[in-house]
């Protein structure tokens, strides 16, 4: 189901019971699930009682925003992450620092609240990125900060198909220059300051690298941008082209990072698979795409949401601050390239 095809989506709530979650599908919006009141007294056995009806949400919709858990701090928050999923996954070539609360709980990104972070699947450039992202909000922000959500599969269909053939033909390229100063170190990204265990964990993971006179790390690796869901099939753009290309920076942000770290070395970019770079147009109108078919809910304090990394991308509205969420990450999978869509030979020509 697409989240912008309002046809299959009731404006009124799913009937249940007095006892069970009220579901609410409404066009715009991620399904929510209201806890009834008043909020349980154990969250995480009620997160293990009712984990089956959260997965087929997810199976179903590609999210779920739960609504009255009353999620209070970081102990509990990650006693009902581990009541959802087998195990939590530790986060490796992080591109911006997180704080660590307990093995595989996280805050978010730091990242500047007042500039967005546009959509994208979370490690979309790692080996084994997550399958499943799980998100729980402490505290609200007073205005924006919303965790948008955009369906892959439709967006990857509202892509222009030359485009698509391209990325599905080339790949896209992430090329990262590790510094002390803007986003994460390599020590933070790798979790360790031993260089021969960075090397080993590139040369496990498909990663160039090359260490620099001053000390820090240039990489470059090569991933699939359209990938099969593992679980459904459907053909999703997965990715984070867009989000990490220095045409999504802030005009001023991104002359600032060019004239101090020249244009090879920003902290991060993407071109495509080959090595050519991606004109602005190109992340203009991916950006545009996403926008035309994303869907949102404001934070409130408390709400927990489950996500499939997958088919699912998502983003980081602007915002007025305090806001906490933390973040985990579950189901790694190793996606593999789709073969190329083919195209029709020129008339006359053969094949």
């Amino acid at each position: 189901m697409s989240f912008t095809s309002p046809a299959p989506l009731s404006p009124s709530p799913v009937p249940t019971s007095a006892s069970t979650p009220r579901v609410d599908l409404h066009p715009g919006k991620p399904p929510i699930l209201h806890v009834p009141t008043p909020a349980p007294a154990d969250p995480p056995a009620w997160a293990a009682e009712h984990r089956p009806v959260l997965d087929g949400l997810v199976t179903e919709h590609g999210a779920v925003l739960v609504r009255g858990l009353g999620l209070s701090d970081a102990g509990q928050v990650g006693a009902v992450f581990g009541r959802l999923t087998t195990a939590l996954m530790t986060e490796t070539e992080a591109f911006a620092p997180r704080q660590t609360y307990t093995p595989g709980l996280y805050s978010s990104t730091t990242w500047p609240a007042n500039q967005p972070m546009c959509m994208h699947h979370e490690l979309s450039y790692t080996h084994r990125p997550p399958g499943l992202l799980l998100l729980a909000c402490l505290t609200a922000p007073t205005t924006g900060g919303a965790t948008a959500l955009a369906d892959s599969a439709t967006v990857l269909d509202a892509l222009p198909p030359e485009l698509v053939q391209r990325f599905e033909q080339d790949g896209w390229l992430l090329t990262r220059t590790y510094n002390d100063d803007i986003g994460a170190s390599w020590t933070e990204a790798f979790g360790t300051d031993d260089r021969a265990a960075v090397e080993n964990h590139c040369r496990a993971n498909a990663i160039e690298f090359a260490w620099q006179d001053d000390g820090g790390l240039r990489t470059r690796q090569r991933r699939p941008a359209v990938v099969r869901h593992p679980a459904t099939g459907r053909r999703c753009w997965f990715n984070q082209i867009a989000f990490l290309n220095e045409w999504t920076l802030a005009p001023e942000i991104r002359e600032y990072l060019v004239d101090v770290y020249g244009p090879e070395a920003l902290p991060f970019n993407t071109c495509f698979g080959n090595g050519d770079p991606i004109g602005e147009e190109v992340v203009q109108l991916i950006n545009t795409v996403y926008d035309e078919h994303t869907i949102r809910e404001p934070w409130q304090s408390g709400d927990l949401m489950l996500i499939d990394n997958v088919r699912t991308a998502h983003s980081r509205e602007p915002y007025e601050p305090p806001r906490d969420v933390l973040v985990a990450m579950a189901a790694p999978h190793s996606p593999a390239a789709l073969p190329p869509t083919p195209t029709a030979a020129p008339e006359g020509s053969t094949r």
